[in-house]
């Protein structure tokens, strides 16, 4: 009560917000007139003087910034013919600052984002604009790269199809670039794999503009973007486990809890399916992995649906992302679940992989110094912007207020009462000529509609993942009058309906929805495809008491307020608390989504504080300033003193309990280094660690003396890049085992997630040791040859490949068959007191074997 009074009197923090902006925007309207005298040039010079300053660090960018918009805005009216309308002032303030710029479609946010651009590329660091796909990003480039030209910018833009890193670095060294979310995070994770800085393709992560920013950090915060390779697992147990499956009986061997996507078996089903496995306890270690691949198997045939979650394409299984409606070619779901379904409908089952790389997008953007965003859609979940990304969301009034006419849902008992009701005000409609896009919220519902509406013979197109290629022509058309198209949500972004005049007349584009969406932001992003820029439009949801949402969420509640009303077959409610009631259950939904993000970032923070561990270092051991050489002799300290606990030798400790044969035994097998009981007897516990630290030390170095000082570094680098490297997919794999079973120690009353960080801190310290010791071993171990016996070796092997034709040549012509005996001989290098195989009669040593004078390296 206290805080609506308030409100009253002071305003919201929302509009107390708006208030300072619109002082700027007055500021900025004053200079207009002062920027529309100067010609070309002259505006040029301008702006050229001002990101000198900036650039030279002579004023900071928010001392510039109504200069800077001013002068954007008067080169945008000559170059692009449109004109910065006061709210696009305010939107670019709004992302310049650093928060969420919620603007209604149609508002121009792609022009709003060149305000911010434009200021904050002064600085020189680099500037990325994000969006959901290729082709927006190559669209945004093009027209409002024509801008940043005029301004002097150079403007790259990167997308799936460059695959050359020298293409992709050239556009991440423009002063603005534009790029999919995930080419932005998958080039991330790909440059820490890298082995030099000069293959190395962004330059850091100064400031992005996210479009679309809920359907980035928010919706596909639960994927992580993966690299990953082939573990080489038996694929044979997946078609077993899907038949096991099969042969459950639901409620009698399992139960399925849709709300929470989970599947627990029964003591019957666990018993069930040890006979049909063969085994005689399914949760025994050894069987564990058959254990995970039902329930994986349980989940794939019950959980997920064919044309909802996935589609069958081409012999693969595609994802449909629940959220945009599309494919998402060439992802995978994890953790087995991918081959399950694989197993399921039939297709080829491939390979599990190993994660090789992964970061999820909610860290992937807080690496950015600085993160501002842009939707439609974000007040919804201002809560989950504000905890984990730290961005505040400022909605931001349109320009002509909007007209669109959004009336309450009405609700049928059955599916089938709402999809007849749904053709009938399709028919009624288009009878009319009003326009209208139908939403759906699967693929399977859409082609449902579509069969129902060619039934009717009423013309219509159909948008979904399978017709995506046709996706810009379909949507240009869906405002034109009689139009029927019918789409999943992924009509929901990227493209204005525009709408003539002769529709207008009409109502304007009418949005039909046919379900409520779990998420409440999806379902006003359908509504607001109408109604932009002041047009008229209408929008309307029609609902079944069998929609997944209400039977899963609030559904009971619902059916007694309509039995209680005694609708009868045919018959909807349309009521306000009905509509409160949806709401009310897609809340629900979205409190149970960001507690799964959430969970999933409390878990991947851990990891990311070790990913940003490895990370760090790997860019230190790229940098030729980094001293490998005092890395190296600290890590050979270590490894001595860690060698002698390995042998129970402490200081202090009488010398007769010694176990020096165990020191020399490791050091035999692990170093290549011999020692004998004479050299160590006798010496105390600092003698001997500095004993075998210097004859460490000195065989290193005399091994290494046979290449320059420039070639020793760099030999040591590589190695440690690559132990380094292989360590680090080991860990991750590790990890992911860990992360699996984890859930489990909730049981013993323990959090799990306390356990896993504990576990993982042990795992990451033995990785930073075998990181160490690993790297230290190779070194020791490795053998170099000079240039000059590898050109001997080379000549050798081609000596005896000669002679092995010869013996070959003469085997077949008396021996025919024997040809494979003789030639599968396996070449091998003489001794060096051996006789020389070239026939001269002297030792090879003497001969083909005589080291000449050592010149360059080669690392075997």
């Amino acid at each position: 009560m206290i805080k609506g009074v308030l409100q009253k009197v002071f305003g919201t923090k929302n509009e107390r917000e708006l208030k300072r902006y619109q002082k700027v925007v007055n500021q900025i309207n004053a200079l207009e007139p002062k920027y529309e005298k100067l010609t070309d040039e002259e505006l040029k010079q301008a702006f050229s003087e001002l990101r000198e300053k900036v650039k030279n660090g002579e004023a900071k960018m928010d001392d510039v910034l109504k200069d800077s918009f001013a002068i954007t805005r008067e080169a945008s009216k000559r170059v692009l013919g449109m004109r910065h309308y006061d709210v696009q002032l305010i939107g670019g303030m709004v992302l310049h600052e650093g928060k969420i710029a919620e603007m209604k479609t149609g508002e121009g946010k792609t022009l709003v984002a060149t305000l911010a651009v434009v200021l904050n590329a002064m600085t020189g660091k680099g500037v990325h604009v994000v969006t959901v796909n290729d082709y927006l990003a190559r669209r945004d480039a093009h027209d409002m790269g024509k801008l940043y030209n005029f301004l002097g910018y150079s403007v790259g833009v990167v997308t799936s199809d460059i695959h050359d890193d020298f293409e992709r670095k050239k556009q991440y060294a423009a002063d603005i670039t534009y790029g999919t979310n995930n080419e932005f995070g998958f080039d991330y994770l790909r440059d820490n794999m890298k082995y030099s800085l000069e293959e190395i393709v962004q330059r850091g992560h100064n400031y992005a503009i996210v479009d679309e920013v809920d359907s980035i950090l928010i919706d596909e915060a639960r994927t992580p973007l993966v690299i990953s390779g082939p573990t080489n697992r038996k694929l044979d147990n997946y078609i077993k486990a899907n038949e096991v499956a099969k042969q459950l009986i639901k409620d009698e061997d399992f139960t399925v809890d849709e709300k929470n996507r989970v599947i627990m078996i029964t003591e019957k089903g666990i018993e069930k399916a040890e006979k049909l496995f063969g085994v005689d306890n399914l949760y025994k270690l050894e069987n564990a992995i058959l254990a995970h691949h039902l329930d994986q198997a349980l989940k794939a045939n019950y959980l997920f649906q064919k044309d909802v979650d996935y589609v069958v394409k081409d012999g693969e299984i595609v994802i449909v992302d629940e959220f945009t409606g599309r494919l998402s070619e060439g992802r995978r779901f994890s953790e087995g679940l991918h081959q399950a379904l694989e197993a399921k409908e039939g297709v080829e089952i491939k390979e599990e992989s190993q994660t090789l790389a992964d970061i999820t997008f909610q860290n992937y953007f807080r690496l950015y110094k600085k993160l501002a965003g842009m939707t439609g859609t974000a007040q919804t979940e201002a809560t989950e912007f504000a905890q984990i990304y730290n961005l505040d969301v400022i909605s931001i009034p349109t320009n002509r207020p909007v007209i669109r006419k959004d009336m309450d849902d009405l609700i049928y008992k059955t599916e089938k009462e709402k999809y007849e009701a749904v053709v009938r005000k399709i028919k009624e409609l288009h009878k009319k000529g009003q326009p209208v896009l139908v939403g759906t919220t699967s693929i399977e519902k859409n082609e449902l509609l579509h069969k129902l509406l060619k039934k009717e013979k009423i013309p219509h197109s159909v948008l979904n993942a399978k017709q995506h290629e046709k996706e810009a022509e379909i949507i240009k058309n869906a405002g034109k009058k009689g139009a029927v198209t019918v789409a999943t949500n992924m009509a929901g972004r990227g493209v204005d309906i525009k709408i003539d005049e002769e529709v207008k007349a009409l109502g304007g584009l009418f949005i039909l929805g046919t379900e409520r969406h779990e998420s409440r932001r999806i379902d006003n992003q359908l509504r607001g495809r109408a109604g932009r820029q002041g047009d008229p439009g209408a929008s309307q949801f029609f609902l079944s008491l069998e929609d997944n949402l209400l039977r899963i969420f609030g559904g009971d509640r619902i059916k007694n307020i309509m039995n209680r009303l005694g609708i009868e077959e045919g018959e909807h409610i349309e009521s306000k608390m009905v509509t409160r009631a949806v709401e009310k259950a897609q809340k629900k939904v979205e409190n149970l989504h960001f507690e799964s993000r959430k969970h999933i970032l409390e878990y991947d923070d851990v990891a990311n504080e070790q990913r940003k561990t490895i990370y760090t270092f790997r860019q230190e051991l790229l940098n030729p300033e980094f001293d490998i050489d005092s890395k190296i002799r600290a890590n050979r300290e270590e490894y001595v003193e860690n060698l002698l606990a390995r042998c129970e030798i402490f200081p202090g400790m009488p010398k007769e309990d010694y176990n020096l044969e165990k020191v020399i035994s490791i050091l035999r097998e692990e170093m290549h280094s011999i020692f004998s009981q004479d050299e160590l007897k006798d010496k105390d516990y600092e003698d001997i660690k500095e004993y075998i630290l210097k004859k460490l030390t000195e065989e290193y170095d005399k091994k290494m003396s046979v290449v320059d000082e420039k070639q020793r570094r760099e030999i040591e680098r590589i190695l440690y890049l690559q132990v380094l490297d292989s360590a680090w997919r080991d860990h991750l794999y590790q990890m992911d085992i860990l992360k699996t079973g984890i859930g489990l120690r909730g049981y013993n009353q323990k959090d799990p997630l306390v356990e896993y960080k504990k576990e993982s801190y042990n795992l990451f310290m033995e990785l930073v040791n075998s990181i160490k010791f690993e790297t230290l071993k190779t070194l020791h171990t490795i053998q170099l040859r000079s240039e000059e016996e590898e050109a001997e070796i080379k000549a050798l092997e081609e000596q005896l490949a000669k002679m092995d034709e010869e013996i070959k040549s003469q085997a077949v012509l008396s021996h025919g068959e024997e040809q494979k005996t003789v030639s599968g001989v396996k070449k091998k290098k003489p001794a060096r007191n051996e006789p020389c195989p070239c026939g001269s009669g002297k030792k090879y040593k003497h001969c083909c074997g005589k080291s000449g004078p050592k010149k360059g390296i080669l690392a075997s």
